[in-house]
């Protein structure tokens, strides 16, 4: 089962120094999934999900930690 590095393609994302960088980052992870086949479709499905759950989680306790120093104990 391939493994998909997610964390790459959001890392160089965030980087990206315009749009149109960003949308060709964008384009090559387009491109990767559009060359796999249907089974490996799967399993990148599968894989995009749990990155994208993790990230909204890890994002989510970021902003609560921070959120809740406005408020007193």
């Amino acid at each position: 089962m391939p493994e998909f590095d997610f964390k790459r393609f959001h890392i160089r994302s965030m980087n990206a120094g315009s749009d149109e960088e960003r949308a060709q980052i964008n384009q090559e992870l387009k491109d990767l999934y559009t060359s796999l086949s249907e089974e490996d479709k799967a399993v990148f499905n599968q894989q995009l999900q749990k990155f994208l759950a993790r990230e909204v989680s890890r994002i989510k306790s970021d902003y609560e930690s921070v959120h809740g120093l406005d408020r007193p104990n």
